[in-house]
């Protein structure tokens, strides 16, 4: 096969077969084919797009063009979840002790955050001593003991995406559809479990800030995953604002345990009991996802989700007391509030704009080898539709750094709209896509 007869087919709006798309994974992966045709190519999927059937001979090609993890040892059926990316999304860190907790098994590998959106393991990394790394037989051998462990992803999982989202990082293809659902739906499968719970942001925090497009993307995923003989549900949910009060990793372990004790954000809460309640579905725990939110609501009250929660942190080497209200976190050395000059309602909360302050405190990277101050983010006072009076608090900024503090804060200013009237509530959840 020719490359620039494919980059032609695809240029002309023509489908490509599953040989042509495995030849280019191939090339992607061994690095026969150089980077200025890939990038031809990818500009002419971003147009022309790709059908069904395209869409998922590429993401089966690039599950298995590195390391595929095999869970075969591993009891019962395993589940994973998948966030498209917000800001103050820890659901990982409520979803799966409560998971476990019903029996399921979860054995999940999970990506560092990049630029307003937060990663699953470096809020993990907050915890004092958790190890994020564990060889294969010991990260099989703690689900089936634990019934859940949280690792990061392997070096050599799916070598040939690693490579093409670095091109389209700098070619303007990032957008594309097609390209988004194999990127997501490759790892997910190379990773292993037969069940996934997608849960696909919508919003100004979102990388998809559109419901039409979010909605394509959630139907091209199930599709993958079907066709790679998986189950598969996706979730809307609403990230017009921050999900939950607090923003940056040490900050958001201690909300996810407030929510695990009963004592956390509605919003939280809510999408964290349906994500597990389609989890325990897809694990054969229950046929109802009903029957399966009261069993996880059930777990949440009686206090057994928080008693997993401390079980996979003990597995993992991590150092929690629970006893005090910082549970034994890093704090952080330096504060600031954000006051407001107006009375009246908030209007708007853009969770952008309150990732970027927080990346800009320090919580977070703007490139790949950024470091990360655990300590560092911002914590919600306000939220849309409260009412504040002048010269309220209705955040806080925390940090290592003075400036970098203060430059958050700024940034967080722009984050809220105030009003005379107060604003009517937005569903947190969407659609479900099955």
């Amino acid at each position: 096969m020719n490359v620039q007869d494919l980059i032609i087919k695809k240029r002309d709006g023509q489908e490509l077969t599953r040989e042509e798309i495995e030849f280019l994974v191939d090339g992607i992966s061994n690095g026969t084919i150089p980077d200025y045709q890939l990038a031809a190519w990818l500009m002419a999927v971003y147009f022309k797009g790709m059908n069904a059937a395209e869409i998922r001979h590429l993401s089966l090609a690039m599950a298995y063009s590195g390391e595929v993890v095999d869970l075969s040892e591993v009891d019962g059926i395993t589940v994973d979840k998948h966030s498209t990316g917000g800001v103050g999304d820890k659901t990982t860190m409520v979803v799966v002790p409560l998971v476990a907790a019903a029996g399921v098994p979860i054995a999940k590998m999970s990506g560092r955050g990049l630029g307003h959106t937060g990663g699953t393991i470096d809020k993990f990394e907050a915890i004092p001593g958790f190890r994020v790394e564990l060889p294969h037989n010991r990260f099989v051998e703690q689900v089936n003991r634990v019934k859940a462990a949280v690792i990061s992803q392997s070096g050599n999982l799916v070598p040939a995406d690693k490579r093409l989202y670095a091109i389209r990082d700098v070619t303007g293809t990032v957008e594309s559809i097609p390209l988004i659902a194999s990127s997501i739906m490759s790892k997910k499968i190379a990773s292993g479990a037969r069940g996934i719970v997608l849960d696909v942001k919508v919003g100004s925090g979102a990388f998809m800030k559109n419901k039409e497009k979010a909605l394509e993307l959630a139907k091209d995923m199930v599709k993958i995953g079907q066709g790679a003989d998986r189950q598969v549900v996706a979730v809307l949910s609403n990230m017009y604002q921050p999900l939950g009060h607090m923003v940056g990793n040490s900050l958001e372990v201690r909300e996810a345990i407030a929510t695990l004790r009963g004592e956390g954000p509605s919003d939280l809460e809510e999408i964290s009991v349906v994500l597990a309640a389609h989890m325990l579905v897809l694990g054969g725990r229950h046929a109802d996802v009903n029957l399966a939110a009261g069993e996880i609501r059930q777990l949440l009250k009686s206090g057994r989700g928080l008693d997993k929660f401390k079980e996979i942190v003990e597995a993992q080497g991590g150092r929690l007391d629970y006893d005090i209200p910082a549970c034994g976190m890093p704090r952080a050395r330096f504060k600031a509030a954000l006051r407001v000059n107006r009375s009246g309602y908030v209007t708007e909360l853009n969770a952008e704009e309150v990732g970027r302050a927080a990346m800009l405190a320090g919580a977070g990277r703007e490139r790949l080898g950024d470091s990360v101050d655990y300590t560092a983010g911002v914590k919600l006072i306000r939220k849309c539709g409260d009412y504040v009076e002048n010269g309220d608090a209705i955040a806080m900024i925390y940090g290592g750094n003075e400036a970098k503090i203060e430059t958050a804060k700024k940034r967080l200013a722009q984050a809220y709209r105030f009003g005379d009237q107060q604003p009517q509530p937005v569903p947190l959840l969407i659609d479900t896509i099955k």
